[in-house]
């Protein structure tokens, strides 16, 4: 009889989800990451009153937007801890028609080697999928 045995593998990955708002001329920004990952990466428990604003810096520090070759501002909206996952939100606004979105997405790539992140971006009808990981942090879409 062969026996076979698998180790219990972390699965290291954010999502984000990108929808233009023509009305407004936003980019609204959802990410999804897993608490435990998101906590450690900040160093802070989700349950203390800090954690927002801890997650709020992370994500300003590790994830980058630029439009047309422009930078854009992103502007944290809130965030909620539900179970196992923080769901985080941010915006930029003031975007007109665009061609091109490029993004830097480090979020957990210094503390979780294998992290794997997932962009995608609905414009126009249009839906674009963007990947980060170690070594390919920054990434371009044409619309």
């Amino acid at each position: 009889m062969l026996m076979m045995s698998f180790a219990a593998a972390e699965f290291y990955s954010s999502m984000t989800k990108v929808d233009y708002v023509e009305g407004s001329k936003t980019l609204k920004f959802t990410t999804k990451m897993n608490t435990a990952h998101i906590s450690d990466a900040i160093k802070i428990n989700p349950n203390t009153a800090g954690f927002e604003a801890e997650v709020k810096k992370y994500v300003n520090n590790n994830f980058d937007l630029y439009v047309d070759g422009s930078v854009r501002t992103l502007t944290f909206t809130g965030s909620q801890v539900n179970g196992e996952s923080v769901w985080v939100y941010f915006e930029a606004n003031g975007i007109a028609n665009f061609s091109t979105v490029r993004i830097k997405n480090t979020i957990l790539l210094a503390t979780f080697p294998k992290q794997f992140n997932l962009v995608n971006i609905a414009y126009k009808g249009n839906q674009k999928t963007m990947n980060f990981q170690r070594g390919k942090e920054v990434n371009e879409v044409s619309f």
